[in-house]
């Protein structure tokens, strides 16, 4: 179906979510031209009134009555209600851009992308690391990729006990890692472990994993994850047929062997500078038909999420 495009000079924004993400698309929307933040939805309403009365916006708890005031909606909710929000605004006609994981089950994600489908509209996701790589060159390496390695671990944490550290932490590098391999995974091997068992995490998921995943064209995918390690770490190795690359996602520096050029002052570009600020404005670009297609599309983040829901199953999830 054709794509709508909204050729309003001003989009009206409304972010679904009162949470710690929630504020941060909240202010983007804010920041960026062309776009103007009207609405946030919370069913806690005086949570939605913290967060948009500040910023010169209306709470809303009524769904139907946020989704009429808005042009363009961010789903910013725990992982597990990304689903219900998104179907709803999608059904409404509304542009989506939902943090990741797109949802927890591939059914939901399956209709996520069908309904933008039939509205004609663009489904976008917050794999932000994606803007990153973009900003490197690395996702213009001419060259596929022999072997990935990807460390993410993060210190306990009260947020996202939702899911497990799959979908998480570590559905960042298998986004990265599908972004790079144009072929499809077929094995995944590895462990994992639940380790917390205090109150906040009322459906215990796996807080550690390590697998290893084989493509149909030998490419080879190693993540290693966690969210109860001592220290934070966030790395990446990949391993081309002329060289190699390390990153080192945290410092914000790489090293490259291959005899591609890559870009060395990432940083200090727009989207080195402010990768979710240049996700958010990708998304309204392809709402606005100046770009063909988010920068990362709700059937990527399907795919990402069908791969993480395999590394789960294998590591005992």
């Amino acid at each position: 179906m054709t794509q709508a495009i909204l050729k309003a000079p001003i989009l009206k924004a409304g972010v679904v979510g009162a949470g710690v993400f929630g504020g941060y698309h909240a202010k983007k929307y804010v920041e960026l031209p062309g776009v103007e933040l009207v609405g946030v939805f919370d069913i806690d309403l005086a949570r939605a009134r913290a967060l948009a009365e500040p910023l010169g916006a209306t709470a809303y708890d009524d769904m139907a009555a946020f989704l009429a005031a808005v042009d363009v909606v961010t789903v910013a909710t725990p992982a597990v209600h990304h689903a219900k929000a998104a179907l709803a605004a999608l059904k409404a006609g509304k542009p989506v851009y939902s943090e990741k994981p797109l949802a927890v089950t591939p059914e939901d994600a399956d209709a996520m992308v069908a309904a933008a489908m039939k509205a004609g509209v663009p489904l976008a996701c917050g794999h932000q690391e994606r803007v990153v790589f973009q900003a490197m060159g690395l996702l213009d390496i001419p060259e596929q990729p022999l072997r990935l390695e990807a460390v993410r671990r993060g210190t306990p944490s009260d947020r996202n006990l939702d899911v497990s550290v799959v979908l998480d932490l570590m559905i960042h590098d298998i986004d990265l890692a599908l972004a790079l391999c144009e072929a499809q995974p077929m094995t995944v091997d590895g462990e994992g472990a639940i380790t917390r068992s205090d109150s906040l995490a009322h459906s215990p998921s796996l807080d550690w994993v390590k697998v290893e995943a084989m493509f149909e064209n030998g490419f080879t995918a190693v993540f290693d994850a966690s969210r109860v390690a001592q220290a934070r770490e966030r790395t990446m190795k990949v391993v081309y047929p002329s060289g190699e690359v390390e990153i080192d996602f945290l410092a914000r520096t790489f090293r490259n062997t291959t005899p591609f050029p890559l870009i060395e002052d990432f940083n200090d570009t727009p989207a080195g500078k402010d990768p979710l600020g240049q996700s958010v404005a990708g998304f309204l670009a392809a709402v606005r038909g100046e770009s063909p297609r988010p920068v990362v599309t709700g059937e990527e983040a399907a795919r990402a999420l069908d791969l993480a829901l395999a590394v789960e199953q294998a590591a005992g999830g």
